[in-house]
């Protein structure tokens, strides 16, 4: 029988979060429980349901405002409202890899819900400014922004990033939770020792690496995007990324972009996306991968966007 867990109430993405399941990566508000609850997470039989909505040729059941998704023999999740997390243990149970799931589908699906668009990426603060970093898996936007902290600058998040666009159309990203995700090699290019951080589960060269010190936790408007992709070419490239291109480019680094038009979120996708392209400058920033070069990446972003490390 499982122990359920005191509730704790939690911060992230701008967002209060009661959660019966302990989520350490996250800043704790304490254990007072108030009105003013935005999300919360239980532990929920949900077998009976997935057994009722499910394909069983599919991880995913999604509908309006649920999402259910049931990971291996692990968990089913359940999203909904944008405000509930249910996680349902199964035979394989283990708390780490359901703590990686909600920190990352759960809480995705929840940011498209509340209507806030989730990129792909890490986001870092300059002269008061969000610089929001995406691309695909393995293209080094973490050890970018590593980098970037190397130089004195600040963390907003890593790996998901909750863009929201206010009543005055200015989008913004709302801080995550102080922690980056690092391979070991980059590890060992920062001269970082890997004994120092906890591995993360599957994933025995990926690692936890806290950023208490350098971590911006207010929400920044933001000053840009940009999308860093590998190239067998010798040379760092930035190019401006506009028109048509840039749509494409925001919905390919959209969070489970598979999940927008299951929501029936297209037309707001393509609006959203639409402000922000008419709001900042998005970039391509090419990178070589035949050395280690997040330096000279930042170096080569600095240069064009005029920035310095005095935020």
């Amino acid at each position: 029988m499982l122990k359920v867990e005191k509730k704790v109430v939690y911060k992230a993405f701008g967002f209060s979060i009661i959660s019966e399941i302990p989520l350490s990566e996250l800043p704790q508000l304490g254990n007072k429980v108030d009105s003013n609850i935005d999300i919360v997470i239980t532990r929920e039989e949900l077998k009976n349901q997935w057994s009722d909505l499910a394909n069983k040729d599919k991880g995913f059941v999604i509908q309006k405002n649920l999402m259910l998704y049931k990971y291996e023999e692990i968990a089913i999740f359940l999203v909904q409202d944008g405000r509930k997390i249910s996680v349902s243990p199964l035979k394989d149970y283990d708390e780490d890899i359901a703590k990686l799931v909600i920190l990352g589908t759960c809480l995705g699906t929840i940011l498209m819900q509340r209507k806030i668009l989730p990129l792909h990426g890490s986001a870092i603060a300059i002269n008061g400014k969000a610089y929001a970093i995406i691309g695909d898996s393995g293209a080094g936007k973490s050890t970018l922004a590593s980098a970037f902290l190397n130089e004195g600058f600040h963390l907003l998040t890593d790996d998901l990033i909750a863009l929201s666009i206010s009543e005055e159309n200015v989008p913004y990203i709302n801080p995550a939770y102080p922690q980056q995700k690092l391979w070991e090699d980059s590890l060992c290019n920062f001269g970082m020792d890997k004994r120092n951080y906890n591995s993360i589960y599957g994933r025995e060269t990926k690692f936890n690496v806290p950023v208490t010190s350098q971590y911006s936790s207010k929400a920044i408007p933001l000053g840009g995007i940009l999308e860093l992709v590998r190239t067998e070419n010798g040379d760092i490239q930035l190019e401006e990324i506009q028109g048509l291109k840039g749509l494409d480019t925001i919905y390919r680094n959209t969070y489970r972009n598979f999940i927008i038009p299951k929501l029936g979120m297209m037309d707001w996708h393509f609006y959203q996306s639409t402000i922000i392209l008419n709001k900042v400058n998005l970039y391509r920033l090419s990178r070589p991968t035949t050395k280690f070069n997040a330096p000279q990446l930042v170096s080569k972003i600095l240069q064009t966007i005029g920035g310095n490390n005095d935020d």
